[in-house]
């Protein structure tokens, strides 16, 4: 199921931020890459969210906000961001009701898949790659910022 060229399917998440995030508040504001990864505290995972946290002001000066989507809760998130000095907002998808929405839920193993979403600021998704395997990590966030400078 692509969602190429369609509405970014909108929801509202807890964060790390201390309040819920609402995708669609970002419309007309900013484009928004959300990167959906199967476990804080895993190995791989452990190697891209601190990447993409990293490359944040790169973001920010694209107009764009990161939000990083699993089912963990706030407070794992909180606890796996303080330890890998995490600062892109973490969304807590309990449910997986989001991943599935995004076609990405891993529901026989109660995990999301791998994937990165870039929606624009009118809320269309403009990109998207699923991994093949949750432990693949091949779209880097200097990727993702390539994709970003086409949407200027």
């Amino acid at each position: 199921m692509s969602l190429l060229g369609q509405s970014a399917p909108d929801f509202t998440l807890p964060s790390t931020l201390g309040e819920p995030i609402t995708l669609s508040s970002y419309r007309g504001q900013k484009h928004v890459v959300l990167v959906f990864y199967p476990l804080d505290f895993s190995p791989v995972c452990s190697m891209q969210l601190p990447e993409y946290s990293g490359r944040q002001d790169d973001f920010a000066d694209a107009d764009t906000v990161v939000l990083g989507v699993n089912r963990d809760s706030v407070y794992t998130h909180q606890a796996w961001a303080a330890e890998y000095g995490i600062d892109v907002p973490l969304l807590a998808d309990l449910n997986l009701a989001v991943a599935r929405a995004y076609g990405v839920a891993l529901d026989e193993r109660g995990i999301s898949g791998r994937a990165v979403f870039l929606i624009d600021k009118g809320g269309v998704v403009q990109f998207e790659h699923v991994e093949e395997k949750t432990g693949d990590y091949t779209v880097r966030p200097a990727d993702v910022l390539d994709r970003v400078a086409t949407l200027r």
